[in-house]
């Protein structure tokens, strides 16, 4: 009868340890769950108020561009003689260099970690876990 015993011994221990091997991997991801969603909050918060201050300038900056545009535009065709259409071409021009050093510039500000407080704490419980 002992022979019986055992296996169904060895099985209730196994069960037990896969249990709480579960209930401290749910422990474990619920935190990260947790930090992830006040990370995000603060993200989203702060992401919400650049936009708000960007779209303003944004607005601010397109009238004082269309403003020095316009007097560019006649300063050329004024002082340097240039045809309208030279001068147009000038201007057009200069919009396209800016243009693609601000698409440039902005892409590179735009790219970045993404809530790394979460992704830090989840490499090093993935690390612990799986002892690497």
């Amino acid at each position: 009868m002992t022979d019986r015993n055992e296996p169904e011994a060895s099985s209730g221990v196994a069960r037990v340890a896969a249990g709480r091997v579960g209930a401290l991997m749910t422990s474990v991801m619920d935190l990260h769950v947790r930090i992830a969603l006040q990370e995000v909050d603060r993200e989203k918060r702060r992401l919400i108020s650049g936009a708000l201050l960007i779209s303003g300038g944004l607005a601010l900056l397109l009238l004082a561009l269309i403003g020095a545009e316009l007097a560019l535009l006649l300063w050329l065709h004024e002082a340097q003689g240039l045809s309208w259409i030279h001068a147009a071409l000038v201007v057009a021009a200069l919009d396209l260099v800016l243009a693609g050093v601000f698409v440039r510039v902005g892409g590179q500000l735009v790219k970045g970690p993404y809530l790394p407080q979460t992704t830090a704490g989840l490499s090093k419980t993935t690390r612990a876990i799986l002892g690497r």
